[in-house]
This record gives structure tokens, C-alpha cells and sequence, in this order.
């Protein structure tokens, strides 16, 4: 399987499927990637993305499933510790820490829990934690479900930063870790040196590794 990184919380899986996760690209969605799924953890806008314009199966949280039906899109409703499975994929939403709304152009409303996702495509398992800060029952998650590889935030201030993030990793326990959610704004900014204290410390203490992905960069799982 190939996974990229397409910028804040946005990756591709390609295996048998193509799954996009929060389809979110700062520069705009490549036109190249033609998913057959797409799962959302939250309906922030820095997450729905290009949804809308990606005509493919969505994955979510059961009352954004209801809001994007009502727009026409095909959706598979779901709930925190549910599993469902699509075209062969296996998709198991997990709590995360956060909040979660719809942005329209009146009020808003609410867009119901926040999520993680536990993926498995071809036997490889990985974990999206999605926006969200650190939570014990992460330990779970990673005796539950084994992932060999974890996206995890690090930005701060919306979500952990790298302190609580190293310590979701070890709880986690997935061999990888990719860092995401982090320098696409500002306020989620942190320096090259705080980015490689992440990295160092974790595989300095652990036995995990840790990827650095620039947007647009991939790594291959077997």
C-alpha cells in the first residue's frame, strides 16, 4: 500500500482501493486522484475539504452522513466504536478529543462527534486520529486494533502538540508515525527544531519510528 501526504490532515491511501482521508488541501485537491471512498473525521471545513467536488462515497460521523446525503452525496452513516466495510476496506471510527461543526450560511449546526479512524485495506491497519488532544483509552486503540501505522496531530493549540503526541504515540504503539496536522496555518506553527525534537525523542525512547512527509511526499507499506 501506498500512503501520501497531501498537507494538514490529508492522506491518500492506494492499495486495492483508494481512500482519501479529510480531503483538505491548502493548494487545492490534485485532480489526478480519483477516490473510491472518502472518510471524514470532523466537519470543520479544514477537514470537509474538496467533499463536495470528489463525487465518492463518503464515511462519516452519522449526522454530517445525514447533512452531506441532503446535498446529494452517498454516504455511509456511522458511530464512535462502529465498524462498517466498503468495497473490501474495513473502517472503525474511534473517539477523538475535539469538536466538531458545520459551517453554512446562516448559524451552523452541529456536525456530531468528532472521530479518529482504525482503516484496514489489504492487510495493512493504520490509525488517523483526526483533530483531537491526548486520551488514555489511546492505549486501547493500540492493543485493539495493532496498527502498524499512526497519523497523529501536532500542531497544538486546536490539537495535542508534540509533547502529547509523544506520549500518543507510545500509547498507540504503531511502529510508524507520521506527523500531521501542523505549519498549514500560523496558529498550528511550529519550528524545524521542534518538528525534529518530536522525531528524535520518540525514537530515542521508543522502539518506533517516526516519518517526516512533506506534502505530496509518500511512503510504501507492505
Amino acid at each position: 500500500m501506498q500512503l501520501t501526504f497531501l498537507g494538514h490532515a490529508c492522506v491518500v491511501l492506494r492499495g486495492s482501493k483508494t481512500v482519501v482521508i479529510d480531503p483538505f488541501v491548502p493548494t487545492g485537491f490534485p485532480k489526478d486522484i480519483k477516490p473510491d471512498a472518502i472518510a471524514l473525521t470532523h466537519a470543520h471545513g479544514d477537514h470537509l475539504g474538496a467533499v463536495r467536488d470528489l463525487h465518492a462515497h463518503v464515511i462519516c460521523m452519522n449526522e454530517l452522513a445525514h447533512y452531506l446525503s441532503g446535498e446529494g452525496l452517498s454516504t455511509d452513516p456511522m458511530n464512535i466504536g462502529g465498524t462498517i466495510e466498503h468495497d473490501g476496506v474495513s473502517y472503525t471510527m474511534t473517539w477523538a478529543s475535539h469538536s466538531s461543526w458545520i459551517d453554512t450560511d446562516g448559524s451552523g449546526k452541529y456536525g456530531g462527534s468528532p472521530a479518529g479512524f482504525v482503516i484496514t485495506m489489504d492487510n495493512v491497519t493504520i490509525y488517523h486520529a483526526g483533530d483531537t488532544g491526548l486520551f488514555s483509552d489511546m492505549r486501547l486503540i493500540g492493543e485493539l486494533y495493532r496498527p502498524d501505522i499512526a497519523f497523529l496531530p501536532i500542531g497544538g493549540r486546536y490539537t495535542m502538540g508534540p509533547r502529547e503526541a509523544m506520549m500518543a504515540a507510545e500509547f498507540v504503539g504503531a511502529k510508524t508515525v507520521i506527523p500531521i496536522h501542523y505549519n498549514t496555518f500560523p496558529q498550528i506553527g511550529l519550528t524545524d527544531k521542534e518538528v525534529l525534537s518530536f522525531k528524535t525523542t520518540i525514537e530515542r525512547t521508543t522502539d518506533l519510528s517516526v516519518t517526516l512527509l512533506k506534502p505530496g511526499e509518500s511512503v510504501e507499506l507492505s
